[in-house]
């Protein structure tokens, strides 16, 4: 199985487990870590689209000390949501597959397995 990618944060527990299943099913993949190699708005922009989320908001990890710092919580301007994204990778939730032209995130890692079949 071809054109499939990771976003991975290898320091997250879920997102290890993610790419072992991915690993397990013999799936050529393309890892990137995302934290290193920062997502530019218009790959965050698409990334959404593949998910099917209609608010940034629902790509964020809500609880993370810098969504609070930044008080993104009354933050109603998606550009902004995905500017701070951009900013702050940690920002975004993991791990994320992308397979096509769609996408999920892996919470919990076995889904992964459900979405290698479609």
């Amino acid at each position: 199985m071809k054109n499939v990618q990771i976003w991975h944060n290898p320091r997250c527990s879920k997102s290890r487990q993610a790419l072992a299943l991915l690993d397990e099913n013999g799936v050529e993949k393309d890892v990137v870590k995302y934290l290193e190699e920062n997502p530019d708005k218009e790959t965050i922009e698409k990334l959404l689209k593949m998910l099917g989320f209609t608010s940034a908001r629902e790509l964020m990890r809500t609880k993370e000390d810098i969504y609070k710092e930044l008080n993104l919580k009354d933050e109603t301007d998606e550009s902004k949501l995905i500017d701070a994204m951009v900013e702050h990778p940690k920002l975004i939730e993991r791990p994320i597959i992308i397979k096509g032209d769609k996408a999920i995130i892996a919470r919990p890692p076995e889904k992964v397995t459900e979405f290698l079949k479609d």
